[in-house]
């Protein structure tokens, strides 16, 4: 695909961010309807996109997309989250706030509302599959070596952040494709587990605007050239490199180099933002990061992309 085919599939993701940008400062979404929506996307919406992408999808009974994915999505995160602490350290951050916040923020790329419509886009659900397994790796990395890094939290009570819907509903997925037990989940489940499962994306795109749009008020707070500089070269720089590297020369499946690239190609993931508020962080060090990356992205991930593809044999 060329870069300008690329790029059409990217434009409307983040178009729709920009959309939930103008919903809130218009005030059609308020404090406590963004809080419920983002748990219904999270809760309830995810884990029937999760549900569908992996029952029945025969692309999901080979070791290659059921092993390899998560521990690719654990190893990368972890390696981001250092390389991400040692930059942040080397630029002068004095606050060593600010230093585990870059580390947290840079280090781990979005996994979930960007990547998912454009693996769906260009390859179809049985990629989208692997991307959610994958996620796997990256959910224990972020809130056990993540919150870490941040807060200094112990191993235990990072572990017991992966009790949720979104990896039981997972295991649940998973077993019923191994099991040949997915031939006999009812039509009438199934039927509502999609219709609800179409909404994730899309509502999850605009709750990611919604959730940024109260960081944007103040223009001239956003500005740090020397962090969003530094992130940006983490990122969207040096990450994409290794993670590139590994789709060509690792032996994995055309499903999970297809993952790899496109993963390496995303800017940093939204979900800092809200550790940081909650584990002694700076918030405001996490949305310049995101919106630095998110704005550059527009440009370098068509091309990452295109370029991933051609360099690992597969595009």
């Amino acid at each position: 695909m060329s870069y300008w085919n690329l790029l059409s599939l990217t434009l409307p993701v983040f178009a729709l961010i920009a959309v939930g940008v103008v919903v809130r400062r218009v005030g059609w979404v308020e404090d406590v309807a963004e809080a419920s929506l983002i748990r219904v996307v999270v809760n309830l919406l995810m884990p029937c996109l999760i549900f569908e992408s992996i029952v029945g999808n025969t692309s999901m009974r080979t070791a290659g997309n059921l092993l390899l994915p998560p521990l690719m999505g654990f190893g990368f995160t972890v390696a981001g989250l250092v390389v991400a602490l040692y930059v942040g350290r080397s630029i002068g951050l004095s606050d060593g706030r600010a230093a585990r916040t870059f580390a947290l923020t840079a280090g781990i790329a979005n996994y979930g509302y960007l990547p998912l419509p454009i693996l769906s886009q260009m390859f179809g659900p049985q990629s989208q599959g692997v991307l959610l397994i994958h996620n796997v790796g990256v959910e224990v990395a972020l809130w056990t070596v993540g919150v870490l890094v941040l807060s200094g939290l112990s191993l235990r009570e990072g572990w017991k952040k992966l009790i949720n819907p979104v990896l039981l509903t997972l295991f649940v997925a998973v077993a019923l494709n191994l099991s040949g037990l997915s031939d006999y989940v009812p039509t009438l489940l199934t039927d509502i587990v999609h219709s609800l499962a179409r909404c994730m994306v899309p509502l999850g795109l605009l709750m990611t605007g919604v959730n940024l749009a109260q960081y944007i008020r103040e223009p001239k707070q956003l500005f740090a050239p020397r962090t969003i500089l530094a992130a940006s070269v983490v990122r969207l720089g040096i990450l994409p490199v290794f993670m590139m590297c590994a789709a060509r020369w690792l032996p994995c499946p055309v499903e999970l180099k297809r993952v790899l690239v496109v993963q390496a190609a995303m800017p940093s993931a939204v979900i800092p933002i809200i550790i940081a508020r909650h584990y002694g962080g700076i918030p405001l060090t996490a949305v310049q990061i995101v919106l630095g990356t998110t704005a550059i992205s527009v440009f370098t991930c068509p091309l990452w992309i295109r370029a991933g593809l051609v360099w690992a044999g597969i595009g």
